[in-house]
């Protein structure tokens, strides 16, 4: 059987890991981040630590190509933004060696720049939110004097953003905010768009997944997001398999428009002034919940390595309805965090771990993953309350400091 060689070791792709893996497949890693956690996944028979895609594109390229004897034909899955960025700009050269299981850069760009996908999606009749580009700064201060609030500034290309400020976007509520978080952004130079904020609370954002090829969707999965993390403007930290056929012409439309090939996650809100789902993004990559559709019957990862290895076309099928899926850390310390400000109900929080689930990391059978989840989340908590008191600890020096340099500038001026 052909590899699989994942690259990135996160969470989308550990999920894709476990469900090649459990299909029989050889699963090798590619990871490069402290993070990471798939590497350690029982599943997995080789793990190659490399450097960061964006940062070392030479030196990434470099290690793929030279493993290209020992995994002749395997099959390249990019698991996340910076990943698929690499590989889908440098497919040709990879193609030389393997199958690489993402469109190319021409097609990918239109999902990765957020601004080509409002374009097309505003092209191909498809509802999104209000955007504006802003190509100076005259028009981020001209919006601020006229614009609605609350409205986003969110990225063009989100991993980098995230990368910058650990966050999807920004809320902002008046002229001063916006100001301040664009010139923050031109600063760490990212493009930004400024985008109406669609009301409703994280369950009114659904995910409709499909296989497509030349833009035809073959097989397709939808479910709800029942909580983020953080909420509001976050990723999922519990999501729904759920029936919503409003998503489904539009997520074909906009997949036909950018000329899709492949797995892709495509993420929709609905506007409760309308009742109309409206674009969010589309993710040309297996997703953070890419075990619930595993869960459900729909083995995304493995229609994927199969159509590209032995030809299958995938074929629409049902799928199980009702089952979550929880990343176990970030919901327990979410829920923690946002327990007064969420105002979920006992019953709420508890409902998906009392009905069919499956955790994103969490699994008895392949336990190593998420032990070494935990570890890094508790060596992360003592960095943070060292450094909170080190802080405490000098404020009061900082303080005696600076009334001496006030008594000495205060006798040099007597």
């Amino acid at each position: 059987m052909r590899p699989a060689i994942i690259l990135s070791g996160h969470t989308m792709a550990l999920g894709v890991a476990r469900a090649l893996g459990t299909m029989g497949v050889p699963i090798v890693v590619v990871h490069y981040d402290e993070r990471d956690m798939a590497h350690r996944s029982r599943h997995v028979t080789v793990a190659l630590r490399a450097p960061h895609p964006e940062k070392h594109t030479e030196e990434f390229i470099g290690l793929l190509l030279g493993s290209a004897a020992r995994f002749a034909g395997g099959v390249i899955f990019p698991t996340s933004d910076e990943s698929l960025t690499v590989a889908s700009q440098y497919k040709a050269v990879l193609e030389e060696h393997f199958i690489v299981a993402c469109p190319d850069w021409a097609v990918t760009r239109r999902c990765i720049d957020k601004k080509l996908t409002y374009a097309l999606a505003e092209s191909s009749g498809v509802a999104a939110p209000r955007t504006l580009v802003p190509n100076s700064w005259d028009e981020i201060e001209s919006y601020a004097g006229t614009g609605e609030f609350p409205c986003l500034v969110k990225p063009c290309q989100s991993h980098l953003f995230y990368e910058r400020f650990q966050r999807k976007m920004f809320r902002v509520d008046t002229p001063a905010q916006l100001l301040d978080v664009c010139e923050r952004a031109a600063e760490a130079g990212l493009e930004i768009m400024l985008q109406e904020l669609i009301p409703g609370d994280d369950s009114q954002v659904v995910n409709y997944n499909a296989y497509a090829w030349n833009g035809v969707a073959v097989a397709e999965f939808t479910a709800a997001h029942v909580r983020n993390a953080p909420p509001w403007f976050g990723s999922p930290r519990v999501v729904l398999s759920r029936e919503i056929p409003e998503v489904l012409e539009p997520g074909r439309a906009i997949l036909h428009a950018i000329g899709f090939s492949g797995y892709a996650c495509t993420e929709f809100k609905k506007d409760a002034r309308s009742g109309v789902y409206k674009l969010m993004e589309v993710n040309a990559r297996h997703n953070l919940s890419t075990l619930l559709a595993v869960r459900c019957g729909t083995n995304f990862p493995w229609l994927h390595y199969r159509h590209l290895v032995a030809g299958e076309l995938p074929v629409a099928s049902d799928y199980r309805k009702g089952v979550y899926w929880i990343d176990l850390s970030r919901d327990l310390g979410y829920s923690a965090i946002y327990l007064t400000r969420e105002r979920y109900t006992v019953g709420a929080y508890l409902r998906p771990y009392l009905h069919p689930h499956v955790f994103a990391i969490l699994d008895w059978h392949d336990l190593r993953p998420f032990l070494r989840r935990i570890a890094h989340l508790l060596r992360q908590g003592f960095a943070s309350a060292c450094g909170s008191l080190l802080a405490r600890w000098r404020q009061p020096w900082q303080r005696r400091s600076a009334n001496l340099n006030y008594k000495s500038a205060k006798g040099a001026t007597s």
